[in-house]
């Protein structure tokens, strides 16, 4: 039985209903990218699919407008899958369990992948109406977006003769998007030997926090669940002799951790706990406005494997206490708008290695190699190795721009006032495209949506019918 179908634009949200019944994690994309092709195919729409499940499906022009310039349409099909403590859902199997609450659509214990399942449905809804006016129309949806555009960066461009691109991948009605930072995914990896060592096993965990998008909130001030664990494993070896077993923590790198652990084994488990405990009221006295939740326990436990040894756990608590983390650079053209930082996301501890994944960003080129080179310095005098993957460029602010100056004339008319014109922190895929399609001219929007890549996200219906409306009257003046 249809969730959503009672509310308004009727055919996006069946669309958005649709594409949440089907597992879209990143790289768990097949199922989504077939969904769409037959899509195309039922209504006889030029299509293609590649190998990195990216899609393109061209809707010829609407009568009248055959002589206008294409229109790029663009949104991901890939969602971050995060859930709430206890939420049996398997979200790789599993579609999302999705509810209102007034003028709110959300998904049950999970994340709600309106980021960017709503581009998708709008994007498809236009298709599917003949009646709507627009000019020749390019839908590019692409994949694994949330784990660094790597969709993006293999799409063939070829199909595409359109040279204005509207992205839907905002979350601020009101707020045009015109240029972003750029970014990378850097591994750093340490090698680890084990060795036996007499002493009495503890679980550290470090669990409670808010979390976020590590590029949107990444200025909020809130706590890193892997940088925190690092600090109460040096606080506990400072006091007494420790070896640590494993570390895990934070499933995605572009989201803040909210949670972590790790086990050790220390020679005096009553000095270690009582400087985790120590620490624990000085982080929480830290975190109190930003995470009110914060909780770091100390708690008795089995060590399933050898531990690493003395060297292995120093060097390992080096990089988590060592490593960069959180904003390191303002703007000093745009009031407000974090520059350059990095975030912690992923944590994991296999039998020979450690590894720590920073999702990397930067409006400014050099200060984003500043970053890898800080890591890879670090990494590499600890004996480790780095790799960065999904590289991707900033996309620069463009002074002259017909479509922005089409939509907010667009704009201005139907909501009485003037958007507000804003670069971000977090990465669009308008920078890789750009890179590929020289002379494109791209605008980011996109309806509310709050605490995205969280399992609190949320979704405004009025905020969604509004962009909607809006996105048909810039396409109907698209002559």
């Amino acid at each position: 039985m249809s969730v959503l179908d009672h509310l308004e634009p009727s055919s996006v949200f069946r669309f958005f209903e649709e594409l949440c019944a089907i597992p879209h994690g990143s790289r768990n994309t097949k199922a989504v990218s077939d969904w769409c092709v037959e899509f195309a195919k039922a209504r006889g729409l030029e299509h293609y699919q590649d190998g990195a499940n990216n899609v393109i499906i061209i809707g010829e022009a609407a009568p009248g407008y055959e002589d206008a310039a294409p229109v790029i349409l663009q949104g991901h099909l890939d969602m971050v899958c995060e859930q709430e403590p206890g939420c049996g859902k398997d979200m790789a199997r599993e579609g999302l369990e999705l509810a209102v609450d007034g003028d709110f659509v959300y998904a049950r214990g999970t994340t709600l992948g309106g980021d960017d399942g709503i581009a998708v449905a709008m994007a498809l809804a236009i298709l599917d109406d003949p009646s709507i006016p627009h000019p020749r129309l390019e839908v590019v949806l692409t994949t694994e977006e949330e784990i660094g555009m790597l969709g993006a960066a293999a799409l063939d461009v070829t199909p595409l003769r359109g040279r204005q691109l509207l992205n839907l991948d905002s979350e601020e009605e009101g707020v045009f998007t015109v240029s972003c930072a750029g970014g990378s995914l850097t591994r750093c990896t340490l090698p680890v030997a084990r060795a036996p060592f007499a002493g009495t096993a503890l679980k550290i965990r470090v669990s409670g926090l808010v979390g976020g998008h590590s590029g949107a909130e990444i200025h909020q001030g809130r706590a890193n669940a892997d940088i925190l664990l690092g600090r109460v494993l040096r606080a506990m070896a400072a006091e007494t002799e420790l070896r640590l077993v494993s570390a895990e923590g934070g499933l995605k790198d572009n989201a803040i951790p909210v949670a972590a652990e790790a086990v050790a084994v220390t020679a005096d488990a009553g000095r270690a706990r009582a400087a985790g405990e120590t620490l624990a009221a000085a982080l929480k006295a830290e975190y109190r406005a930003a995470d009110p939740g914060l909780s770091v326990e100390v708690l008795p436990a089995a060590a399933a494997e050898t531990p690493m040894d003395a060297d292995s756990t120093r060097r390992a608590l080096c990089l988590l206490s060592c490593a960069p983390n959180g904003v390191q650079e303002m703007s000093q053209d745009i009031p407000g708008l974090v520059q350059t930082s990095l975030n912690l996301g992923i944590l994991e501890t296999a039998e020979t290695e450690l590894s720590a994944a920073f999702c990397v960003r930067s409006s400014v080129a050099s200060q984003k190699e500043m970053l890898h080179d800080r890591l890879r310095c670090l990494t590499e005098e600890l004996g480790g190795t780095v790799d960065i993957t999904g590289d991707y460029p900033a996309w620069e602010y463009r002074r002259d721009s017909a479509l922005r100056e089409r939509m907010v004339e667009v704009f201005r008319e139907q909501y009485g006032h003037e958007p507000r014109i804003e670069a971000i922190h977090a990465g669009v895929e308008c920078g890789l495209l750009c890179g590929k399609l020289p002379g494109l001219d791209c605008v980011s929007i996109g309806p509310d949506l709050t605490e995205i890549h969280t399992p609190r996200e949320k979704m405004s219906v009025s905020s969604v019918r509004r962009v909607w409306d809006f996105v048909l009257e810039v396409l109907r003046r698209s002559k």
